[in-house]
């Protein structure tokens, strides 16, 4: 008579290696939150002598004086331009990564959809150098012949927003063109991800609601967003990631004009692209660099304000 096989040994939980891959992980989230106090704090003690020098007056200042003796510093005009530009560079983007991903999970035929989505993610590979000499040399001179004269002709006398689209300055480098290069640099992320979570819709969904007589459109809107809204709006907080905090295409055609915009078309500049135009002739230690330096930090706050926000109205999303 055969004798039954011995039940197999489990190793007992809580041995030596799981301890040792507890802490592994748990030191490296916690070395994630050291590195981002570590660059918080150095940027606040760096730029604390430009705050003690202006005080709550840095934040409203739109002078930006570097003459040593009568130096003047002032944050209004890159914060408004960081902020314009990023907001303005996913309304544009995001249209667009939508409808490529809506075609790519629901309309392309499947020899198709590897190339496109293969190509959209080939442009989060290119350099943001790259876009700014594509942007300075072929798309300044698009925008300043075939769309701000065209929009600044055509609506530029409307009343309440004709403003906003008014020609004052004709050399084609303006807030809109470095949202323009923005949302082309965005556009990668946000549509990737938009693509990956369409794809995790149970298919059994979808067929109910075509079985229903939904129509394409009728699912995308009734099944798979409120599906997948909430890794929807993080790829969306991803993309305005990058561009808020964008340095060198932008630099390249926002124009670096620190004055305040009237116009989309105006030239302005942004807190990463004035760090980048002027960090390298600040001296050390002078209220020129802790000025730049507190421009850093302002930049840690506004994302941080946004991203906060942007988790507050979600959650109340969906507890709704």
């Amino acid at each position: 008579m055969l004798e039954a096989p011995a039940p197999p040994t489990r190793r007992p939980v809580g041995g030596a290696g799981d301890r040792v891959f507890e802490w592994l992980c748990r030191g490296a989230g916690i070395l994630v939150l050291l590195l981002l106090g570590a660059i918080i704090l150095t940027l606040f003690l760096g730029g604390l002598p430009a705050f003690r020098e202006f005080g709550a007056g840095f934040l409203t200042s739109t002078a930006w004086n570097p003459v040593e003796g009568r130096e003047n510093y002032g944050a209004l005009v890159p914060m408004l331009g960081t902020v314009i530009s990023a907001i303005l560079a996913i309304l544009l983007a995001v249209p667009v990564a939508f409808g490529i991903a809506f075609f790519l999970t629901e309309l392309a035929p499947p020899w198709l959809r590897r190339p496109v989505g293969t190509a959209i993610e080939l442009l989060a590979a290119i350099p943001s150098i790259i876009y700014g000499m594509w942007g300075l040399f072929v798309l300044v001179p698009i925008v300043q012949q075939y769309i701000q004269m065209t929009l600044g002709e055509a609506l530029g006398g409307l009343p309440l927003i004709g403003f906003l689209l008014a020609s004052n300055s004709f050399t084609g480098t303006s807030i809109f063109t470095a949202s323009l290069v923005l949302a082309i640099m965005i556009l990668p992320f946000i549509a990737a991800t938009m693509r990956d979570v369409f794809e995790q819709v149970p298919p059994v969904y979808k067929e109910s609601a075509y079985g229903l007589g939904s129509t394409r459109w009728e699912v995308m809107r009734g099944v798979v967003l409120p599906y997948t809204r909430v890794s929807v709006v993080g790829g969306i907080m991803l993309g305005l990631g990058r561009a808020l905090g964008e340095t060198m295409a932008v630099t390249f055609v926002i124009g670096n004009a620190n004055r305040m915009p009237t116009s989309l078309f105006d030239p302005s500049t942004t807190i990463a692209s004035i760090v980048a135009m002027e960090f390298p002739e600040s001296l050390m230690g002078s209220l020129k660099q802790s000025s730049l330096l507190a421009l850093g930090f302002l930049l840690f706050v506004i994302s941080f304000i946004v991203l906060a926000i942007s988790r507050f109205l979600l959650r109340s999303r969906l507890k709704a």
